[in-house]
């Protein structure tokens, strides 16, 4: 595990969402602090407000992709292209070894409801299969 990922569990571990913990393990790379770094992708967590969509930790992959090769200027198509070409690769590779991207659907478990919420917790999946979506993020 390199040492990002290890950062990124660590975060994670301390009680912060899994886009969070992705996020702010890559925002040294991009002259971002950790605090807005935690603060920008926190409403990403829980497959976006709890809502069970998109995995935090892809959330925070897209993060750190944008930050990486997206476009700061109009014209420049060329970055724009190059970066939905390096998110479609992602969910490839995520999807392929998690099955999905959806939230919901990878935990088993509609974390919208404080139902669904207490049962993933009481699966055990804050401790155990958290960790592993983070790592392949």
């Amino acid at each position: 595990m390199t040492d990002r990922t290890q950062n990124a569990v660590s975060c994670f571990s301390e009680g912060f969402s899994c886009s969070q913990a992705v996020l702010s393990a890559y925002s040294d790379l991009f002259n971002l602090d950790r605090n807005t770094a935690l603060k920008i992708s926190q409403p990403f967590g829980g497959g976006i407000a709890h809502q069970g969509e998109t995995c935090g930790a892809v959330s925070g992959a897209f993060l750190v992709i944008g930050l990486k090769f997206g476009r700061t200027q109009v014209k420049d198509l060329e970055a724009r292209e190059k970066t939905y070409e390096k998110i479609l690769d992602f969910i490839d590779q995520f999807s392929s070894k998690n099955g999905s991207t959806v939230c919901k659907e990878l935990l088993g478990y509609d974390m919208s409801t404080p139902e669904g919420f207490q049962k993933a917790k009481d699966a055990g999946l804050f401790e155990n299969f958290f960790p592993k979506l983070i790592k392949s993020s």
